[in-house]
């Protein structure tokens, strides 16, 4: 199968400190992708590139605070130039039925997994212009295909995400810019594990999708030909039939 060589790509990786960031991480480096780790906890950064050696750089981000997301972009122009992938990966998701939900939640959840995108993609596009097989590839959700009962607010977030991504792929597909959207089902991850057991059971019933499945469909994608673009990637343990 003819794929894409990867070796000495550039890539900015948010939400980097665990899941499916960490994963993401460490099988692009297997491609030779150097791989800048973008998160806000820091111990889990540098726990992570100690790990892979070179090949990461970190820099501290919280990607709903505009201002850090263009430091952080600025730090790679300045190191190398420009950028082949940014994996929009950071999110946040807090269960509740949506008539006693807290509004200060309603932010947390729009501030990290809407704007979180939107800030880092707007200081993206610059950098990935000219590079061949560039692409911009954000973690959805099936909660962003179909509705979530009691996760309302969390699916607002993720049907906007789509919605952007459908947009944007005609905006910089005449640039040559790859847009992808990977829309996961139930994933053992650290999203969730705060919100009860019946989450826990569940995944362990569905036989959940490990990080590392994402990572692979995140690769897939982008190591496709530099004419070949994936657009959606909707992926479920196959136990899960709905949603």
């Amino acid at each position: 199968m003819k794929m894409q060589d990867l070796t000495g790509k550039v890539a900015v990786i948010t939400g980097a400190s665990s899941g499916i960031g960490d994963a993401a991480a460490r099988l692009l480096v297997e491609e030779g992708v150097h791989v800048v780790l973008a998160a806000r906890r820091r111990d889990r950064l540098d726990a992570l590139a100690a790990d892979l050696g070179s090949a990461a750089s970190v820099i501290e981000t919280d990607v709903a605070d505009a201002a850090q997301v263009k430091a952080l972009f600025d730090a790679v122009r300045a190191r190398f130039g420009g950028l082949d992938l940014l994996f929009n990966n950071a999110g946040l998701g807090i269960n509740a039925r949506f008539e006693n939900s807290d509004p200060a939640d309603w932010k947390q959840m729009i501030d990290a997994n809407l704007y979180g995108v939107l800030h880092c993609t707007q200081a993206a596009i610059p950098l990935l212009r000219g590079r061949d097989g560039a692409m911009i590839c954000s973690v959805s959700s099936v909660g962003g295909r179909y509705g979530v009962e009691n996760w309302s607010v969390y699916s607002a977030t993720k049907f906007a995400v789509v919605g952007f991504h459908d947009a944007l792929r005609k905006e910089l597909g005449p640039e040559r810019i790859r847009v992808s959207v990977i829309e996961p089902g139930a994933v053992w991850t650290e999203f969730g594990e705060k919100v009860s057991e019946a989450m826990r059971s569940r995944r362990t019933q569905l036989d959940a999708l490990t990080s590392e499945n994402v990572a692979q469909a995140l690769v897939y994608a982008f190591a496709q030909p530099g004419n070949v673009q994936v657009e959606e990637i909707l992926m479920r343990p196959v136990l899960q039939t709905a949603p």
